[in-house]
């Protein structure tokens, strides 16, 4: 009976192919390792944002709002119009003997794309531009004035603790009790006659510093009380505890320990609180305490449409409409954003 000599693999090489502890596949190639591709906790939010449908398109309809805000000079020089020419004194065809505009829809014509504005005859397309650039504006100088200042003083209070958290937490309580619309009501005319007399006409940006200051008085309370909640949850923690045993001192902590792990809530609060602060400066130039004439603006077009309206509702309704869109494009976004960042928020 004859032997099969068997085969005998060299040292350091690989069994044979055929058997089933080889690692090499049916074709002969050596199966790869998958490698792990880590993502930073930025590129997770960004992925989870794009899967938002309304996130995304609430964040183009913003985005086309600031840009239609920055290119208002650009428009006007293309579109040949100003927001501030009485176009109804020079043209005396478009308006009628009580200054209604004689064309169909509020004078919406192939010259006056939106019409034009009851009595004085304005171009509506150029003040609604105009006015998305004053309210953005005010705006977005409010909230980074609020963002600063309620995050300054929210890590002060929740950090250190003590009197110095007793004093800030009972201004915060003060200001949240006081009723702030009658406030700017109030407290707006005061402001302006500190610096101008009855007299004299108030200059737009005296005005427009202002509603900034009033404005900005109470806002920054909502992110002061949040971040004071958060700090005071996390100081006791184990990072911060390590960072004082290794000699750190009180700013390293707060700006390279607290500040990072607090940007999440920061900017969910500020993408929420600036469409706020369009409605509530566009809510005090409607009463008259905010932007006035001349100067375009929501509140005043629709302080100046509510007079006309059973005329004519066009003029009102531009302004009304492209408000509502807005703010709602925002508050969706807001929400986006949070859930993006906080994928727990919303369990």
């Amino acid at each position: 009976m004859t032997m099969q000599p068997q085969l005998v693999p060299e040292a350091g090489g690989s069994p044979n192919p055929g058997t089933p502890d080889s690692p090499l596949s049916e074709a002969g190639v050596a199966a790869a390792p998958q490698e792990v591709v880590g993502r930073s906790p930025g590129q997770l939010a960004w992925r989870r944002f794009r899967k938002d449908r309304s996130g995304v398109i609430s964040a183009s309809i913003v985005i086309f709002f600031f840009l239609i805000a920055f290119a208002a000079p650009l428009i006007e020089k293309l579109y040949g119009k100003d927001p501030y020419t009485r176009y109804g004194q020079i043209h005396p065809g478009l308006l009628n003997e009580v200054g209604a505009p004689i064309a169909p829809n509020g004078g919406i014509s192939g010259e006056h794309w939106f019409g034009i504005e009851p009595a004085v005859g304005r171009d509506v397309l150029m003040q609604l531009v105009y006015g998305i650039r004053t309210s953005l504006l005010l705006a977005v100088v409010v909230v980074i004035i609020v963002t600063v200042v309620g995050t300054i003083l929210g890590i002060t209070a929740g950090y250190l603790g003590g009197k110095v958290d007793y004093v800030i937490s009972r201004v915060i309580d003060t200001l949240l009790a006081m009723p702030s619309q009658l406030f700017f009501i109030a407290f707006t005319p005061i402001v302006l006659a500190l610096f101008v007399s009855e007299r004299e006409t108030t200059p737009t940006m005296l005005r427009a510093t202002a509603l900034i200051i009033v404005l900005s008085m109470f806002g920054w309370t909502r992110i002061a009380r949040v971040l004071r909640g958060q700090v005071l949850s996390m100081r006791e923690r184990e990072f911060i505890e390590a960072a004082k045993v290794s000699g750190a001192g009180s700013g390293r902590i707060i700006f390279k320990e607290l500040l990072p792990n607090l940007w999440t809530p920061i900017l969910i609060i500020a993408t929420l609180d600036l469409p706020t602060l369009v409605t509530t400066e566009a809510a005090l130039s409607f009463l008259g305490v905010g932007m006035t004439e001349p100067t375009p603006d929501w509140g005043r077009m629709i302080n100046k449409g509510f007079e006309g309206m059973q005329s004519d509702v066009t003029y009102l309704a531009f302004p009304a409409i492209a408000m509502v869109i807005f703010v709602l494009a925002f508050n969706l976004l807001g929400d986006s954003v949070r859930d993006a960042l906080d994928p727990k928020s919303n369990r």
